[in-house]
């Protein structure tokens, strides 16, 4: 049975009521009359006071539990001495390393070096280390020996079993083992978060607590209760066989000699006539590292097993240890997100940064979410994988209220909320037609190869908050930020009609990613005949409303499925409708995503695992993914010569020249006369992440 979030009894520590502001020091914590903090979290992140920081989200959350929750944030890691600034946690030390993974924050597709850090007051690159959740668990460790150590976020929730590695380019074991932190919640962690705390304030050993859903830790042995299912007899791998032939004699002498690992017979155990609960054990971290078959294997199984109502439990042996996964959390409910995100936030950064400006928070400093979870399951993404399929909604009433607060307390309001959003900005309040069905369903989307018939697409209710929100009193423009899923929209052309007339600034823009079937295949995504129907509606619709509106599609490089055939057709059909990216992103092997498991392993993970199955193109050297990232941009003459010489190697010769029909001319101009031709111009930047910034909450 799972408690009501905000249904346990309050640690005594409430008595100090709501902090102005989490504190960052001793003399803040003086201030309040705290002698100690029940709880410290470290985060890489800049510490903002707004609901789309993890860290605040979690402090306020601890807070109104009753606990006293100190925070460091981006503390200098090279010696423990900001890792004691509060002192010593009565419960606890929380580890995240902020809003973004720190590889993907600190480093390009190409792995160079970024200079710079949205979450970091001054956009200053650098504030915080690479591999962070460890380093930072590593200082805590040498500077408080003992104390439980709990880590979380997206950088811990996507490594929380063995993972493939971009930055190395090996796979690396579970970040348990390397931060030795004593657990890890994984996903949108408030339901564990909580409980777990309320146990340790309650006296129970960390090491003690193994029946939290969304918690991982490390074991030595299986419990007795539990029946180990090995995956492989789940979703069996190796040679497809022939089907045997019904006529053969199977009483021959032939038949009776073979062996039992010359049989595909298995024995699997029947939960229902079991008295043990099932847990399926994964390839082991050595296999998986040496074996890209098993690791496709091993990452199709855990996606399988991702849906909260019908997950099993999975474990996967380190050496000598085992990595235990519990279930994935429960949702929250509507009243429950509604308290979460109405805490007492003061919506600001914490006052010690000053006029410093952080790039993140400037923008989402007026904007909403009003939903969590993606059902869309892009391959590329890590949504799915941190927040899950189900979406959890807001109320309508909650997210009024919290416009008006905005209104009534932001100094820098215009009057523009500069979204209503979340991962998705329409997949609110949309979900499955049965609940019985949504209970029992493992497929990786919801709208891929099409839309499920048992998915109610209706986005009339989206209809109604918007035009509530847009006649707020003091509100004077409600904008669509959020990436939309246009295959989702076109199914209730009034909410299409909604958005166009009165909240879109201009340009919207849509991700249909490519427009060819191979890559939009391995990326779970739709054909470019759907972009197209919303393209229509799009442009009826600005033109009834007197507006001169443009749609700014995104794509993608070098993704896996994709040949450099794709994406000479994708440079044809930009040609085609005047397209021009400015600036383009190639894909981005993020942990445990399953495009990632295609670029390692070379397989499919959204179908069976075979040995003899083929193998998925996939771009992997620097001079193949910049010739794809070339092609987006084969208007820059830069480009020209790398192109040339790759068309004439494809040959596609026919390509070149001064024509309408050619895609890039014969011959390089002068430097002086390399102006760009008139095309509409568009800037497009994806990596698989949330194109804001801080839209997504990573525990």
């Amino acid at each position: 049975m799972t408690s009501e979030l905000f249904g346990y009894r309050k640690y005594w520590a409430e008595c100090f009521g709501s902090a102005p502001e989490l504190p960052m020091s001793r003399a803040e914590m003086d201030a309040l009359g705290w002698d100690s903090c029940d709880i410290i979290i470290v985060t890489g992140d800049a510490y903002v006071d707004h609901p789309s920081f993890g860290m605040a989200v979690v402090g306020r959350l601890l807070e109104a539990q009753g606990f006293r929750v100190g925070i460091i944030a981006q503390p200098d890691w090279t010696t423990t001495e900001a890792f004691t600034a509060l002192g010593k946690p009565n419960l606890f030390f929380g580890v995240a390393a902020g809003n973004m993974d720190s590889m993907i924050n600190r480093y390009t597709a190409d792995r160079k070096i970024r200079n710079d850090d949205a979450y970091t007051p001054g956009n200053i690159g650098g504030k915080r280390p690479d591999r962070a959740v460890i380093v930072y668990s590593q200082r805590i460790r040498e500077a408080f020996r003992g104390v439980p150590l709990v880590i979380g976020s997206i950088e811990a929730s996507l490594r929380r079993i063995a993972h493939y590695d971009y930055w190395s380019d090996k796979v690396r074991r579970s970040i348990l083992l390397d931060s030795r932190a004593d657990m890890l919640l994984y996903g949108n962690a408030e339901r564990a978060l909580v409980e777990v705390a309320h146990r340790l304030a309650g006296g129970a050993d960390i090491h003690s607590i193994r029946d939290v859903r969304g918690t991982a830790f490390i074991r030595k042995t299986i419990p007795p209760q539990w029946q180990v299912v090995d995956s492989t007899d789940i979703d069996v791998i190796g040679k497809a066989t022939p089907h045997p032939n019904p006529y053969e004699n199977t009483q021959t002498e032939a038949c009776a000699d073979k062996s039992p690992a010359q049989t595909s017979v298995v024995t699997l155990i029947d939960p229902r006539t079991s008295d043990k609960s099932v847990v399926i054990r994964l390839p082991a971290y050595e296999q998986v590292r040496d074996d890209p078959d098993l690791y496709a294997h091993a990452s199709r199984i855990l996606h399988k097993e991702t849906n909260p109502h019908n997950a099993r439990p999975l474990v996967q042996r380190h050496g000598d240890r085992d990595v235990w996964l519990n279930a994935p959390p429960i949702p929250l409910q509507t009243h429950e997100l509604d308290q979460v995100f109405e805490l007492p936030y003061t919506r600001l950064p914490h006052s010690s940064y000053g006029d410093a400006t952080i790039p993140a928070y400037e923008m989402i400093r007026h904007s909403v979410n009003i939903m969590r979870g993606c059902f869309g399951g892009c391959t590329f993404c890590s949504i799915t994988e941190h927040e899950g399929r189900i979406i959890q909604n807001r109320s309508e009433d909650s997210i009024i209220r919290e416009i008006e607060q905005i209104r009534d307390t932001s100094p820098a309001f215009t009057g523009v909320i500069s979204d209503l959003g979340g991962p998705t900005a329409n997949m609110w309040r949309v979900a499955c037609k049965s609940k019985h069905i949504e209970a029992s369903c493992r497929k990786l989307s919801c709208v891929f190869p099409g839309i499920c018939k048992n998915l109610n697409t209706d986005q009339t209710p989206l209809i109604h908050l918007y035009r509530r929100a847009r006649t707020v009193p003091g509100v004077k423009k409600v904008l669509i930020a959020s990436g939309l899923r246009y295959d989702l929209a076109v199914e209730t052309p009034e909410y299409v009609k909604e958005l166009v007339t009165h909240h879109v600034g201009g340009y919207l823009k849509i991700a249909p990613e490519h427009t060819e079937d191979g890559p939009l295949s391995k990326m779970m995504k739709p054909g470019i005949g759907t972009y197209d129907r919303f393209k229509a509606l799009f442009e009826k619709y600005s033109a009834e409303a007197g507006k001169k509106q443009y749609l700014i599609p995104y794509f993608i490089a070098a993704h896996p499925g994709t040949t450099d055939k794709d994406m000479v057709n994708l440079a044809l059909w930009l040609k085609r409708n005047r397209f021009r990216a400015d600036q383009v992103q190639t894909f981005y092997p993020s942990p445990m995503a399953t495009a990632t498991a295609m670029y390692h392993s070379g397989r499919n993970p959204l179908s069976r695992v075979r040995r003899d199955a083929e193998s998925v193109p996939t771009v992997r050297g620097l001079a193949q993914r910049r010739l794809h990232k070339a092609f987006l941009r084969y208007h820059d003459p830069e480009n020209w010569p790398t192109l040339r010489k790759a068309l004439r190697k494809m040959g596609r010769s026919d390509l070149i020249g001064n024509g309408k029909v050619h895609l890039i001319p014969s011959r390089q101009p002068p430097k002086r006369f390399q102006a760009e031709r008139g095309t509409t111009t568009f800037t497009t930047q994806h990596n698989g992440l949330p194109r804001n910034p801080a839209r997504r909450r990573q525990r």
